[in-house]
């Protein structure tokens, strides 16, 4: 999670406590509306648990590139830049 807030921080030039506090609203928003099973690995893959995001990697297989796919589309309806 902390590479995400990184990028947030780089990227908007919003301070980390003010990247932290979107990215953590972000990801709520996001937990209250995913299925419950991605939703909790949601938090792996940031690494909300220690050591679950390799784990997680490992069984996960192509969800990670699922996940990154429907975020960026998400990024889209929201407005974000379109590639």
């Amino acid at each position: 999670m902390e590479e995400l807030i990184r990028q947030v921080v780089e990227k908007t030039g919003i301070s980390e406590s003010q990247a932290q506090t979107a990215v953590n609203t972000v990801l709520g928003f996001l937990k209250g509306r995913l299925p419950g099973p991605l939703a909790g690995q949601l938090d792996g893959v940031l690494g909300g648990a220690a050591g679950a995001a390799g784990g997680l990697a490992g069984q996960a297989g192509g969800l990670v590139g699922q996940a990154g796919d429907m975020l960026g589309g998400l990024g889209g309806m929201l407005g974000g830049k379109k590639e």
